[in-house]
């Protein structure tokens, strides 16, 4: 565009800014040969005179807007009253109203608008220039040319409307859906109004995947969204929120409102079969929503507990609905989470993650000490001690269990490397045995500490390990292939088959403390605890016996072949480093 005014003004541009003294010299009329140019572009060229308003055409004008006179193009205002309705501000804005100054050169502009120069007619302008102040730094004269971009804006308009479509299901895209939904929710605020906002998602559609190919999950994702249409009121909207989940936003929705929707949707879902390529299948939505701003004051919170309760019904049954109610004990509990992370987060940050070391010790007469278990330790900035029974659960719900087991281990093989005989053994979360990141720390930190792999044992519980078998025992290999032992935790809680104990190949099991607390006072307990203890023998496991509580069950747990005991009876945790005061530990027993 820049080049077309250059060459516009190089063969003369055309225009006397009449009556406007203190504007430039005007340059010499058009001739034929700029108009053929700016013609052939599609392009005229424009000069005003601000104070004045005056407004100059070039020739060629006319003919570019389809009108035979250009009398109501002569002034800025008179042009300006041209503008469409739904155009944006034009150049009157861009050049009057600019907050940018001259500093001697001009400030340029680029505007997009409509004009509708006779009634039906809507021409979109890109409107490009220059414009010039006087001495006193306003705006005295403009100049520059204005091309006719109609098919390239509605090109663009219906991109734009492609944008706010999901391709699959013919519904509002996400982006599209979420800016009405935010809309309707500030618009409820306004008027003291309700809304409604139902997410409903496709159940089971990963077994459709399996089971009939992506294609099919498509189709039937595509037919939910169509059937959901048709149970719809007036002036609701559909829009696709991510794969499997669809959003409904309810305009003047009161709860037995949403109540009653929810139950046409699920309805027209479930009672009859979807017809696809790969025959019939029958599909069920499960559904939760929120009254806003009653429930939800902000789009956030709108979105957050929609999926709450979508989230608390899926875990009672699927093909239902389930409307958010607050609760206080759930909002207590949310605030006490939002607490314990900052706990752990500034705990990790300052350091003040540390450990304390139960001994193992050997069945023997001796109780010789053969290792020691280290047990999590997070101090808060007065010294006192977070509790780990609490801690840890919600650092494993929290998803920040992974960097607590990080800083475990860091710490415990720095004990390694400074005490040359000393074993540990370490527990690991669930989430950390699927944790590809802590498997290359603990490598990268054997390697820096030759020695210490023999000396280290890694902790599993039992109910994680038989969660999924056949991941745990990838888990296992390699924390054995880098030379570490595994242990399997709170054996007997989970109820392990003999079958997956074999496959599992982990090198020690220790028997689930209430057990073992309980052995003197529950026949059923004495009797598990041998079969377990049997079992282990059976296929040649080193056995620990937690929370031994007394001499005579540690006598007899010793007599029927339990290899190592621990508990407060056995070795309190200290957290003074023990073995400095100990003598130097015996072997485990591989």
């Amino acid at each position: 565009m820049t080049a077309v005014i250059g060459a516009a003004m190089a063969l003369g541009s055309s225009v006397a800014l009449a009556g406007d003294t203190s504007a430039p010299n005007p340059a010499p009329a058009t001739d034929g040969a700029a108009d053929a140019i700016l013609s052939s572009v599609g392009t005229a060229t424009y000069e005003w005179a601000v104070p004045s308003d005056r407004l100059t055409w070039s020739p060629n004008a006319a003919a570019l807007f389809g009108v035979e006179d250009l009398t109501r193009f002569g002034t800025g205002r008179a042009y300006a009253q041209l503008l469409a309705a739904e155009s944006p501000s034009g150049r009157y804005e861009a050049v009057v109203n600019s907050p940018q100054v001259d500093r001697g050169d001009g400030v340029a502009y680029e505007i997009e608008y409509a004009v509708s120069p006779q009634p039906g007619v809507i021409h979109w302008i890109e409107d490009t220039g220059r414009w010039f102040a006087s001495s006193d730094g306003r705006p005295l004269h403009a100049h520059g040319a204005v091309r006719i971009i109609t098919d390239r804006y509605e090109t663009r308009r219906r991109l734009i409307e492609a944008s706010e479509i999901d391709p699959l299901t013919g519904q509002l895209s996400r982006h599209r859906f979420c800016e009405v939904l935010e809309e309707a929710l500030d618009d409820a605020h306004k008027v003291r109004g309700s809304i409604g906002f139902i997410v409903a998602a496709v159940d089971n559609l990963a077994h459709v995947n399996d089971a009939y190919g992506f294609d099919i999950a498509d189709a039937i994702i595509a037919a939910v969204g169509r059937r959901i249409r048709t149970r719809m009121r007036g002036g609701d909207l559909l829009g696709r929120l991510s794969g499997n989940k669809f959003g409904l936003l309810m305009r003047n929705c009161q709860p037995e409102d949403m109540a009653i929707a929810a139950d046409r949707i699920l309805s027209v879902v479930r009672d009859d079969v979807f017809m696809t390529a790969a025959g019939p299948i029958a599909v069920s939505v499960t559904m939760g929503g929120v009254i806003a701003p009653r429930h939800a004051s902000s789009f956030a919170a709108m979105m957050g507990r929609a999926q709450e309760a979508l989230d608390g019904v899926k875990a009672r049954r699927r093909g239902a609905f389930q409307a958010y109610v607050p609760n206080l004990e759930r909002d207590r509990q949310r605030r006490e989470n939002l607490r314990v992370t900052d706990e752990i987060v500034a705990a990790l940050n300052d350091r003040r993650v540390g450990l304390a070391f139960q001994p193992i010790v050997a069945a023997g007469p001796d109780r010789r000490v053969s290792s020691y278990e280290c047990l999590l330790r997070i101090r808060r900035p007065d010294g006192s001690l977070l509790p780990a029974s609490t801690i840890v659960p919600l650092a494993e719900k929290l998803g920040l269990v992974r960097l607590i087991d990080a800083r475990v281990l860091e710490l415990a093989i720095a004990e390694l490397a400074g005490s040359p005989t000393l074993n540990l053994s370490i527990n690991v979360s669930p989430a950390t045995t699927m944790d590809h990141a802590w498997i290359r720390a603990l490598e990268a930190q054997l390697r820096a500490n030759a020695g210490a792999a023999g000396r280290l044992t890694v902790e599993i519980t039992e109910t994680s390990a038989i969660a999924d078998v056949d991941e745990t025992r990838r888990f296992v290999a390699k924390v054995q292939g880098l030379g570490c032992r595994v242990a399997m935790d709170d054996f007997g809680a989970g109820y392990t088959s003999f079958r997956n104990l074999r496959r599992l190949g982990v090198d020690c099991v220790k028997i689930d403390g209430p057990f073992v607390e309980n052995y003197h006072r529950s026949e059923d307990d004495r009797h598990f605890v041998r079969t377990l203890l049997g079992l282990a023998q059976h296929m040649g496991l080193s056995t620990v016996a937690e929370w031994v509580p007394t001499e005579e069950v540690a006598r007899e747990l010793a007599a029927l072949g339990c290899d190592y005991l621990q508990g407060n009876h056995t070795g309190a945790a200290l957290e003074d480093r023990p073995w400095h005061a100990a003598a130097k530990p015996a072997a485990i027993r591989a």
